[in-house]
């Protein structure tokens, strides 16, 4: 008989509904997390607690609900499809399964399903193409502890961040040519991704420092130093997306959105740019968000809604939104490649042990 190979799907997670009690546990997990909130516990569960907690929950149970959909979060939505067409492609020989980092389904619960199935070899995909502590980090770390704690640990292999993967942005090419058509009916495209405090990144550097965040053109190659950084990571994407839809370097602009707090956070600034841009002449926009895998709050309700609000009061005319990877073919088709390929490396090395 021959043993299946788990694949585990991981992604941030999301509220069990749009109730202000289902938010703020939702919220409190996540901000409980050392990875995300990176600073000392007591000024963790102070920030948490006292200015967060008080007041968060309820303006985005507000935000959640304008994105709701009659099956539920969009996320979750379109990471089940995705996980569901990821497994009819692969086949009988893997057992597909999605878990989130927070609440449901629970990656303890996945896990357990998969001890159950009597899976002793998992291939682990967090879907985001650009590695942060916060997001990749946080998941690998909660999935090794679980993974550590069985009496029988299986093996575990996991999909590097893909952000120079030519099957994701292919994909991500590919999505953005289907929704917007002649790229010439647009003064600009601009690829927005979500934003980190820039401790994070300085966190994140290799070697002695003195590179990230140092000078403008120090994400305009990767290097050994920066070769954790997201925001690097993050350029070298929008510089590989801009290729593939022959967009010259004056066409497109990057910038970082969905910032919590008043410490420095990488820029330049989402919602600042969009309410730079009509200034500068350009009056019809594209907006990418190539750091999603999957449309949410931070694509669907801050930047197809109050982004695009804040782009025409600023004097634009339109802003069109490229809908995220979801349950695309080519992502779907994409995701089965890197599993693939993961599978082969894990021989690999398995075999030369």
């Amino acid at each position: 008989m021959t043993q299946k190979t788990g694949v585990l799907l991981l992604n941030l997670g999301t509220p069990d509904d749009t109730s202000v009690p289902k938010v703020r546990r939702y919220l409190r997990q996540f901000l409980s997390d050392p990875r995300v909130i990176d600073i000392n516990p007591i000024g963790r569960w102070m920030l948490l607690n006292l200015f967060i907690l008080p007041t968060r929950p309820k303006q985005s149970a507000e935000a959640y609900r304008e994105i709701w959909t009659d099956k539920g979060s969009p996320l979750l939505v379109f990471s089940q499809n995705l996980t569901k067409a990821v497994e009819a492609q692969l086949g009988a020989s893997y057992m597909v399964r999605l878990a989130m980092r927070y609440q449901n389904p629970s990656m303890d619960s996945v896990m357990t399903e998969f001890r159950n199935a009597g899976i002793e070899r998992i291939i682990a995909v967090p879907l985001y193409p650009q590695y942060a502590s916060s997001s990749t980090g946080s998941c690998l770390e909660e999935l090794y502890r679980i993974a550590a704690a069985d009496w029988n640990t299986p093996s575990l292999s996991v999909v590097p961040p893909f952000y120079d993967h030519p099957a994701f942005l292919d994909a991500q090419a590919a999505i953005a040519k289907e929704a917007l058509g002649d790229l010439n009916d647009y003064d600009a495209v601009l690829m927005s991704y979500h934003g980190i405090p820039e401790r994070q990144i300085l966190k994140s550097e290799v070697g002695n420092g003195g590179h990230c965040l140092q000078k403008d053109s120090c994400c305009d190659q990767l290097v050994t130093a920066n070769r954790y950084c997201y925001r690097a990571q993050c350029y070298h994407v929008s510089r590989e997306i801009a290729k593939r839809l022959n967009l010259s370097e004056d066409r497109y602009h990057v910038s970082f959105q969905s910032r919590l707090g008043r410490t420095p956070w990488i820029r330049p600034y989402t919602d600042h740019v969009l309410e730079e841009l009509p200034n500068k002449g350009v009056k019809k926009l594209a907006v990418l968000i190539p750091s999603f895998t999957a449309d949410c709050l931070e694509t669907l309700e801050e930047i197809e809604m109050r982004g695009n609000e804040s782009f025409i009061e600023a004097g634009g005319t339109s802003l069109k939104m490229v809908p995220s990877l979801n349950d695309h073919p080519e992502w779907v088709a994409a995701v089965c490649q890197m599993v693939r390929e993961q599978g082969v490396a894990a021989t690999t090395a398995a075999m030369t042990v």
